[in-house]
């Protein structure tokens, strides 16, 4: 084990520098296919053009357990993939349309929720349970900081009811999975301090 690790893919980085950048990619690509397939967990609902998806939990966890340049550059890589015409976004949608309809601006999100939450987790916040619930929320705010502003460009005054409110509940239960799961993982490994 790397006695320098900040997150829980520094625990296997190997230290040979071709090969660490291999790996850094390799896990740039994995994130990012991740966060796709949770899109595709996707609910519609009646009155909000934003879907309830599993994408928030899989940004959240690319930034906890990558850090916050890997974390980044995995959100990075799966705008671009949908942007490129892969269908990566909430329900198999992809391109530009897509991107700067009313969700472009919790797809930016992704990309700072990503950064502060590896960020976080770098400095030790992902092994206690306060901390990491603490790194969560940081994390989520990240993503309606840049979700909101744009989606007020479609819902107006609206932009809470139809924006942050149907969130609230999914947005507690997934602090509350990623703030048990993360320090129980670095238990795990015996690494918690």
């Amino acid at each position: 084990m790397n006695a320098q690790a900040t997150t829980c893919a520094d625990l296997i980085r190997p230290t040979e520098r071709r090969a660490a950048l291999a790996f850094d990619a390799t896990l740039v690509i994995g994130a990012s296919l991740l966060v796709a397939l949770a899109a595709q967990i996707s609910i519609r609902l009646p009155f909000s053009p934003v879907p309830v998806t599993g994408q928030t939990l899989a940004v959240l966890a690319a930034g906890a357990l990558l850090g916050s340049r890997r974390g980044a550059l995995s959100l990075i890589a799966y705008l671009l993939q949908g942007l490129g015409g892969l269908p990566v976004f909430a329900s198999g949608a992809s391109g530009w349309a897509y991107a700067l309809g009313p969700t472009g601006g919790y797809l930016i999100g992704f990309v700072a929720a990503a950064f502060v939450t590896g960020w976080l987790t770098e400095r030790g916040w992902d092994r206690h349970v306060l901390l990491a619930a603490l790194a969560m929320i940081a994390g989520s705010a990240a993503i309606y900081a840049f979700g909101l502003p744009w989606l007020s460009i479609y819902a107006g005054r609206h932009v809470v009811a139809v924006g942050l409110t149907p969130f609230i509940a999914g947005d507690v239960i997934k602090v509350a999975l990623a703030a048990l799961a993360l320090p129980a993982g670095w238990k795990l490994v015996g690494r918690n301090a």
